[in-house]
C-alpha cells in the first residue's frame, strides 16, 4: 500500500494542530495531500500546509492541474484514507447529508467504496452537546465513519469541556493503523501498564518508576494490527492509543480484578505493568505525623496477587510476561517464565527502560532467545506483536 493519505482541513481555531499532525506524517515517511476548506485559509495558509508537507495544497474544486478538472476523484485514489482535521459541525453534516459543495466534501463523497474516512471533531462544547451534532456523530458511525475523540478540555472560546480536538499524536496513531497489516483481526487482547500505588495513607503510597510507555506502545501496536484491545492501566499520564478501551485502576488488588474481568473471552493476556509485589497491611485511615521523639516508622507488608501466575491457568489464554531486572537479566527472565510456566517473555534491563522512550529488549520462548536491539517502544511493540501473532 502506498503510505500516503489525503489530510482534509476545515474552518476551525483547531486548523493549527493539523500543522504538527502533518509534521508527524512526513516524519513517518507518509506523504500527505492537504485538501483545506475556504474557512479552513482563513486560519492557516496553504503555504504553510505546502512547506510542511512538500507537496501543493488543494483549495479549488476546480484546479486545473488535474485532467479535465477531476481533482475530486483523482486525490484520493491510492491513498490510504481521508482524514479531516478538524471537522466543524458543519463539515460532519455535510458528510451525513451527502452534500458535495466544495473540494473537499465532493471527494469525500467521490472516493472508493471502502476507502477510509476519518474525521475528528472540533467544536465549542454547547454545539457538540446539541442534538443534531450528536444525531449526525451517530449517523457517521453507523455509515462507517471513524470519530476519534473528541476529547475534553479547555477550548478556545474559553469554556471547559467535551469538544476540544484530540491532540496531533494520538490523531498520528489513527493513521498509522491504517497501514498496519490486520494480523490480529478477530483476535481479543487485555494489556496491563503503568505502575501501581499501595497507599500508606490518605496522602502517601508506595510505587515505581514505570511510565506506562510500553505497554501503552503494544496496545496500540496491537489495535493497529486488528486486535479488540482492553488496556488495564496504573496511573500515567498517557493518552490512550487509537481504538484501545481503558480501564483505570491504582492498586494491585484493583488491576487483578480488572483482569479478571477482563479476560473473560480473551485470546492474549500481556502482562507489562510494573505491579508492586506488596500492599501496606497497616493502612492508616489518618496521615502519618512525625514524631521528633520516635523518629522510627514500621510498615507491615503483605504480599500482593500475583496476576501473571492466575492469568496462566486460564484456559485458551496466551500470556506473555515482562521481567525487568536490574542484574543478570537473562537468568533471571528465564527462570521467570518457567516459574510462572507461560509461552513467551520479555526480558529487559529496568535502568535502560523505566521512563524512557527507547528501550532494549530479548524475546524469550521455547524456541529460545530473540533479542531485539535497542530501539523506539512503539518499534520494539510492533515487533513484538509480529512474534505473538507468529505464536497464535
Amino acid at each position: 500500500m502506498n503510505k500516503r493519505i489525503v489530510l482534509g482541513i476545515t474552518g476551525g481555531i483547531a486548523a493549527y494542530k493539523a500543522c504538527e499532525l502533518t509534521r508527524l506524517c512526513v516524519k513517518a515517511g507518509i506523504e500527505v495531500d492537504v485538501v483545506m476548506t475556504e474557512a479552513a485559509t482563513r486560519f492557516i495558509t496553504p503555504a504553510t500546509f505546502q512547506a510542511l508537507a512538500n507537496r501543493p495544497v488543494w483549495t479549488d474544486l476546480w484546479d486545473a492541474r488535474e485532467p479535465k478538472s477531476m481533482a475530486h476523484i483523482e486525490v484520493t485514489r491510492g491513498a490510504a484514507g481521508v482524514v479531516i482535521v478538524p471537522a466543524t459541525a458543519n463539515f460532519m453534516a455535510k458528510l451525513v447529508h451527502g452534500a458535495a459543495d466544495d473540494l473537499l466534501s465532493t471527494l469525500c463523497l467521490a472516493r472508493q467504496p471502502g476507502s477510509p474516512l476519518l474525521v475528528a471533531p472540533a467544536m465549542n462544547v454547547e454545539m457538540w452537546l446539541q442534538t443534531p451534532t450528536q444525531r449526525n456523530v451517530a449517523q457517521l458511525r453507523e455509515d462507517g465513519i471513524t470519530v476519534m475523540g473528541p476529547g475534553s478540555g479547555a477550548q478556545a472560546c474559553g469554556e471547559i469541556g467535551d469538544g476540544r480536538m484530540l491532540e496531533p499524536a494520538q490523531i498520528f496513531g489513527y493513521i498509522e493503523a491504517l497501514f498496519a497489516p490486520k494480523i490480529l483481526k478477530g483476535k481479543r487482547f487485555v494489556i496491563t501498564a503503568g505502575p501501581t500505588e499501595e497507599p500508606i495513607d490518605p496522602v502517601r503510597v508506595i510505587t515505581n518508576t514505570s511510565s506506562g510507555k510500553m505497554g501503552y506502545s503494544i496496545a496500540a501496536a496491537a489495535a493497529a494490527a486488528g486486535a479488540e484491545v482492553t488496556l488495564i492501566s496504573g496511573p500515567t499520564h498517557l493518552d490512550t492509543p487509537a481504538g484501545v478501551t481503558k480501564v483505570s485502576v491504582k492498586t494491585a488488588k484493583e488491576m487483578f480484578a480488572a483482569v479478571q474481568q477482563a479476560v473473560t473471552g480473551a485470546n492474549v493476556f500481556v502482562a507489562v505493568a510494573a505491579v508492586a509485589d506488596y500492599h501496606v497491611a497497616n493502612y492508616s485511615e489518618r496521615k502519618l505525623k512525625k514524631d521528633e521523639r520516635h523518629p522510627g516508622l514500621t510498615i507491615e507488608l503483605e504480599q500482593n496477587p500475583d496476576i501473571l501466575a492466575w492469568a496462566a491457568q486460564q484456559k485458551g489464554l496466551f500470556c506473555v510476561g515482562f521481567a525487568a531486572e536490574s542484574h543478570d537479566v537473562l537468568v533471571n527472565a528465564e527462570a521467570k517464565r518457567k516459574r510462572k510456566n507461560i509461552p513467551l517473555l520479555v526480558a529487559n534491563k529496568a535502568q535502560d527502560a523505566f521512563g524512557q522512550d527507547e528501550n532494549e529488549i530479548t524475546l524469550i520462548d521455547d524456541a529460545g532467545r530473540h533479542p531485539l536491539p535497542r530501539g523506539r517502544k512503539a518499534d520494539l511493540a510492533r515487533e513484538l506483536i509480529t512474534h505473538i501473532a507468529s505464536k497464535l
